[in-house]
């Protein structure tokens, strides 16, 4: 009798310590369809990934893992026009900030209450308008961003728009080859840009809840990191050693993140 006891502790352990993982799909306020991952038991932690990216950018990253391992419930949207989800060609599918209604839902969805938020690259830019949307949101990062996408003007936004609408140049060419590589929508991408979220600096400076910014120290394509910071009453700045493509994939940024968090 002992023994089938210890059995039976055993395997609720195992499955205890089995991370929980469901593929899935839901569908938002005008049809489109979002695909996510939902991964692990614990504290929801929402991973958003940046331009020509998806979901699995995130899959063999050191912080999945750290999360993960640390008891987080883990959620990875592909957001819309990227990876598993719809790919919309409309402009009215991306217009009036489509994709942080995409993220709302899918909390809602998900009966989410209170999660952290993480984003990277142009993550970080929809993350930082869902923040101003969503009151759920008890502690955020941003990373690989800077002050830059304050701008509703932004010139790197409406030159990599133009790009993907055919018109481009020395400095966005090889975003371009590579999305074709890859096969990627290249109407969505260009909408994509078109009508990405702009927060402003004042709504940004509104926000009560701790914010970390984290860049890699030769990352400073999207503007400065310190003025982003000092935007938030609750900011702060770490700088981790790697570029824009690379950073995010390494140990220094996910000890960071957890640190911050817990």
């Amino acid at each position: 009798m002992y023994q089938k006891i210890c059995y039976f502790s055993l395997f609720l352990l195992v499955i205890t310590h089995t991370i929980y993982s469901q593929v899935g799909n839901f569908e938002s306020f005008d049809g489109v369809h979002i695909a996510y991952i939902d991964e692990g038991v614990g504290e929801p932690a929402l991973l958003l990934h940046g331009f020509l990216n998806s979901k699995k950018s995130w899959d063999k990253t050191v912080l999945k893992k750290d999360l993960l391992d640390a008891g987080y419930r883990v959620i990875i949207p592909d957001l819309r026009g990227n990876g598993d989800s719809d790919k919309p060609q409309e402009d009215k599918a991306y217009q009036n900030n489509a994709e942080v209604k995409d993220l709302r839902l899918l909390m809602d969805y998900l009966n989410i209450k209170k999660y952290k938020a993480i984003g990277y690259s142009r993550g970080s830019i929809v993350l930082a308008k869902l923040l101003t949307e969503d009151n759920r949101i008890e502690e955020a990062v941003l990373g690989g961003m800077g002050i830059d996408f304050t701008n509703p003007q932004w010139n790197r936004r409406i030159m990599f728009a133009k790009a993907f609408d055919g018109e481009v140049n020395e400095i966005t060419k090889g975003a371009v080859a590579y999305a074709k590589s890859i096969n990627a929508d290249m109407r969505s991408l260009h909408l994509q840009q078109k009508y990405q979220p702009v927060t402003t600096v004042k709504e940004l400076g509104q926000l009560e809840i701790n914010v970390l910014v984290i860049c890699g120290d030769e990352d400073s394509d999207n503007g400065n990191a310190t003025e982003l910071m000092h935007v938030f009453k609750n900011g702060s700045l770490v700088n981790v050693p790697g570029d824009h493509n690379g950073t995010y994939k390494t140990s220094n940024f996910s000890t960071e993140i957890l640190k911050f968090l817990n």
